[in-house]
Formats: C-alpha cells, sequence, structure tokens
C-alpha cells in the first residue's frame, strides 16, 4: 500500500512539473490564467467587431426592454464555450510543442546538412546496441522462437495467464495496422522503393531491441494470488534498477511512473480515439456513411471493446489469436495475388529496392541518407520495437524461462514489418498506385500524407473494384484490435501507478473515449497522445541498456542449457 501511495505521489508531482512548464511559456500562463472582468472579449471574427462608441449600421431599433435576446444568450453561451475549447487546446499545443522540442530535436547527422530526430535515432541505436549486445541473438535463435510459438516448450502448470502465441497475437494486434498499409505507401511516395531496404534494417535491429524489454517484463513480472499478471517496463525500470543500482533507485522509481503516464496518455490517443476516428474516415469514404451518424459507429465500436477488455489479458489473448492471422493471412493474400498477376515486374521491383536505398533517384530529396531516415522512420513507429509497450503483453506468457518468452517477442518487427510492411511495398510498387497521374511522379508529401491508406486502396482495385471494399473491412479491423490490446496496457500502467482500484475507472474512460473517436476531430489531443507514445522510448531503452549486463548472463545461461539438451521439448 505505501509504495502505491507512494507513486501516486510521483506521479502527482511530474504531472505538476510538466504543469509549471507549460504555465511558464507566457501565451500558455495568459491562456491559463483568467481574463481580467473588465476586459472586453474579442469577437471571433474580427470583420463583426463594431466600434465601442457607435451604433450598429442597420436601422434597427434597439430594444426596450431589459431582458437580453435568445440568440444573443444562445451566442454568447456558444462563445464561452468555444472560448474554453480553445484555452484546452491552446495548452496541449503549448505541451505538444514542449515535448516535440525535445522528441524530434532534429540531430546533425555530420554527413552532409542531413538530420534526424532524437527519439529516431534513440530507438535505431537501442536496436543496434541489443543486437551487437547479446550477439545476434535475433538470428542465432530465430528457428527455436517458431518452434516456442509452435507449443513445442509449452507447460500448462507455468505461472501466467495465456500462450506465447496469444502473447504475441496481442503484442502484434496492437502494432498491425493503419501503419503498415498507409504509412507504408507514404514512405514509398516520400522516399521511393530504396526506403523498403532500410525498413528492413530497421526492423532487424528492432528484433533485439524487442527481445530485451520482454525477457525482463518476464524477469520481473508480478505475479498476484489470483494468477493474474502485472508486468512491463514500469515493473521492470523500478524494481530492476534498484537491484542492479541501489545509489540510483530513485531513477528507476522516475522512469517506471514516467513510463506509465506516458502509456496511458498514448492508450487513450493513438491507441483509442485516433484508430475510431480513422475507422469512421474510411467507411464514410467507402459507403458515403454521414457524419451525423458518426456516434452510432462510436457506440458499436466501444460496445464492441467493452465486451472484450471486460475480460483481461485471457480475453484479449483469446480474441486477438483468433483476428490477428485471419487478418494478417487475408491482407497478405491479397497482396500475394496482385503481385503473382505481375510475377514478371517482381524481378526489377526487388532490383530497384536494393540499388534505390544506395543510389535513389535524384527526384527524392536528400540522397541515399534521406532514404535511410524515411525507411528508418517508417520502421520504427510501425513495429514499436523500443518503446517497450508489447513487454506488457509478453509479461502475461506462461512460462518460467523469462528469456523463452523474449525470443517470441523479437518474431513481432520480423511479422510486422519484414513480411506485412513489405508485402504492402510491393503490391504498391507494382501497381504504381504511389505515382501521380497529372506529374508522372510520386505523390508530393502533403499529397502522399493526405491520400494514406488510399494508395493502398488503389493498389488493391486492380484486383477488382470491389477488392478495396473487404480492405476497409481489414483496416477496421486491425483498428479495433488496436484499440483492445492498447486498453490493457493502459489498464497496466494504471495499476501500477494506483493499485488494483484504478482498473475499472481506467476501462470505463477507454470504452467513454473509443466512443467520442468518431464524433471529434480533436488534432491536438491526437498529437499530444503521440508526444506520449514516442516518448516511452527514453526511459525504456535508457533504462534497458543500464540493466542489459544481467540480461546477458541470463541468455548465455540458457542458450547453453538449450544445446546441452538440458532444455528439452515437452511435445
Amino acid at each position: 500500500m505505501s509504495g502505491t501511495f507512494s507513486r501516486v505521489k510521483l506521479t502527482l508531482s511530474l504531472l505538476l512539473i510538466l504543469l509549471l512548464a507549460a504555465s511558464a511559456n507566457p501565451v500558455t500562463a495568459q491562456l491559463i490564467s483568467p481574463a481580467p472582468t473588465t476586459a472586453q472579449p474579442a469577437p471571433l471574427n474580427p470583420a463583426l467587431a463594431q466600434p465601442t462608441d457607435q451604433q450598429p449600421a442597420d436601422d434597427t431599433p434597439a430594444s426596450t426592454t431589459d431582458e437580453p435576446a435568445p440568440a444573443e444568450s444562445k451566442k454568447s453561451a456558444d462563445e464561452t464555450n468555444k472560448t474554453a475549447q480553445e484555452k484546452i487546446n491552446s495548452v496541449l499545443e503549448t505541451i505538444v510543442g514542449f515535448m516535440g522540442g525535445i522528441l524530434f530535436y532534429e540531430v546533425p547527422l555530420l554527413i552532409g546538412d542531413h538530420t534526424a530526430a532524437l527519439v529516431l535515432l534513440v530507438l535505431i541505436f537501442g536496436g543496434i546496441f541489443f543486437t551487437f549486445r547479446f550477439g545476434f541473438i535475433n538470428v542465432r535463435l530465430f528457428t527455436h522462437s517458431i518452434n516456442v510459438l509452435r507449443g513445442k516448450y509449452d507447460k500448462p502448470e507455468d505461472e501466467g495467464e495465456i500462450t506465447h502465441f496469444q502473447a504475441l497475437t496481442s503484442a502484434l494486434s496492437a502494432t498491425v495496422g493503419l501503419g503498415n498499409i498507409g504509412g507504408v505507401a507514404i514512405a514509398i511516395a516520400l522516399g521511393g522503393p530504396g526506403a523498403v531496404f532500410w525498413m528492413w534494417c530497421i526492423a532487424f535491429f528492432g528484433m533485439s531491441a524487442k527481445f530485451t524489454s520482454c525477457s525482463f517484463a518476464q524477469l520481473y513480472r508480478r505475479v498476484k494470488p489470483d494468477g493474474t499478471v502485472l508486468g512491463g517496463p514500469m515493473v521492470y525500470l523500478d524494481e530492476g534498477i534498484k537491484e542492479h543500482y541501489p545509489s540510483i533507485a530513485w531513477l528507476g522509481k522516475i522512469f517506471g511512473v514516467a513510463f506509465a503516464i506516458f502509456t496511458i496518455g498514448a492508450s487513450f490517443g493513438g491507441g483509442n480515439m485516433f484508430q475510431g476516428n480513422q475507422t469512421f474516415k474510411i467507411l464514410s469514404g467507402s459507403f458515403n456513411i454521414p457524419q451525423a451518424y458518426a456516434w452510432i459507429v462510436g457506440v458499436i465500436m466501444a460496445a464492441l471493446v467493452g465486451v472484450v477488455i471486460i475480460g483481461g489479458i485471457k480475453r484479449i489473448g483469446e480474441v486477438t489469436s483468433k483476428l490477428v492471422p485471419l487478418m494478417c493471412v487475408f491482407y497478405c493474400t491479397c497482396c500475394f495475388i496482385i503481385i503473382l498477376t505481375n510475377a514478371s515486374a517482381v524481378p526489377a521491383m526487388i532490383t530497384s529496392i536494393f540499388v534505390s536505398a544506395f543510389q535513389p533517384d535524384a527526384m527524392f530529396s536528400g540522397g541515399m541518407i534521406g532514404v535511410l531516415l524515411m525507411g528508418a522512420r517508417r520502421a520504427a513507429f510501425s513495429n514499436e520495437a523500443g518503446l517497450g509497450s508489447a513487454a506488457i503483453a509478453h509479461a502475461a506468457a506462461r512460462t518460467e524461462e523469462p528469456i523463452r518468452e523474449g525470443i517470441v517477442a523479437m518474431i513481432g518487427p520480423f511479422i510486422d514489418t519484414i513480411i506485412v510492411c513489405t508485402m504492402t511495398a510491393l503490391t504498391i510498387l507494382i501497381t504504381e498506385s504511389h505515382i501521380d497521374i497529372n506529374t508522372g511522379k510520386p505523390f508530393i508529401e502533403a499529397l502522399a500524407k493526405e491520400k494514406d491508406v488510399a494508395l493502398t486502396a488503389a493498389a488493391f482495385a486492380t484486383l477488382g473494384s470491389w477488392v478495396p471494399y473487404l480492405l476497409c473491412i481489414a483496416v477496421c479491423v486491425f483498428a479495433y484490435s488496436t484499440m483492445i490490446s492498447w486498453s490493457y496496457y493502459g489498464e497496466r500502467s494504471a495499476e501500477f501507478l494506483l493499485g488494483e482500484k484504478g482498473i475499472r475507472p481506467y476501462r470505463v474512460l477507454f470504452v467513454l473515449f473509443v466512443m467520442l473517436g468518431p464524433i471529434v476531430s480533436l488534432k491536438t489531443v491526437i498529437d499530444f497522445s503521440d508526444m506520449m507514445l514516442f516518448s516511452m522510448a527514453f526511459p525504456n531503452i535508457i533504462g534497458l541498456i543500464l540493466l542489459s549486463g544481467s540480461l546477458r548472463k541470463r541468455a548465455k545461461d540458457y542458450v547453453a542449457r538449450l544445446k546441452s539438451g538440458e532444455i528439452s521439448r515437452t511435445n
């Protein structure tokens, strides 16, 4: 109880610091502080402003009664509501700007005039560091990971809530989605075929980052008397640093609380409202659903999400273990059919991916480094390797071998990026859906980002005018599966901060936000959530590097026991 109380105090302290940082900005401070009572509110439309010493230009006589006109009262209430919303948005914009200035600080690369966002470099460096730290474990134990997924090493008596396969599909359901379908199209339009090669490279190194975080999640997880599990970066950062570096145990506590706050923030935005908003946008565009019916879509999605998340990770694992493989197979099958119908163009496409990675066409700005950064950005933000989110799901897997679960988890980036993203990329390249027919060149950045999933839909339309409708349904299912997985991530974080009493309020809020997603368009809220998502990388990567020495010893021991036959198959 005392541990929970200390985390609550630390949480409130961090939130207070963030608020004070926002208040320190002169613009934000002015917005937060109440306006003087004598000041007149500025008109929303400057063209409607009237001089204070003149009558309105029309000849309508002034009202002789003292009662305000109903229309004027309604207008005043509307202006008050808009002013309140504008203040909230302004505060959030300032926080987003503050965080974005750190996360996306452009670090000079000392190669020409190229720069890269700080958070991207942290994720890339983390993946490369862990790959070398653990001796390319992503290659050495790749076959073993497949055997574990097939249940060859399962022991039903082991502690945990879900199987290895269910843990993997739960984590994949949070990453496989709009980024794989629309994000890849943008990367190709802006970086050309060469961006695909660099996506592969980042995913390769990201496998080691995923292995590291998910192994620690198992190592430091908390199994409660009822068999439920609490684990993830917020736990291993807190307890791991306290165990190995007692003198800076306070840093582990801060890292754990900060990560939990970031995860909750990300779950409400990118893992919830953004998915609902984009789902309605896709449905509306495909089936011409009016905006007036957005609330119906919101209610239906909220009901579907609520039915699943109330059952916890066991129910989520049961759903995603069926939903994710089905949707991945369907989506990849459609892509594969398109590729087969244009089989003669495949060799040239593969060649262009490798050639353009190092010698991109002049139409793609930034040369080789520019194309590398485009591919790296897409891969890093698609498979979420290094952010630590997947570790929350993998902590619940049934196993007594922490290293084994890390080996299972490292397959995630391989499936997400090297399989699903590659199928999307080849489909787009072969059909040339990323080419603007008006210019004969790839879409410019603004148009590419605006079209997004539409670029992939155009490629699917080559199979028939009805196929994009199936893609629409697949995208909606991917978005749904993302929401139910992120609800679990946020729920575990809420429990870490507030104890079990924080679970039910979180679930209620999450379902409410699902309902609001299709109805409202809160760009600032989504931007704030994205900042929360990317912020997860900093405490996680730094903490993992500090703790990596202890995990290296465990990984060596596991490999030695596997080779000696001490670890044997159970079936």
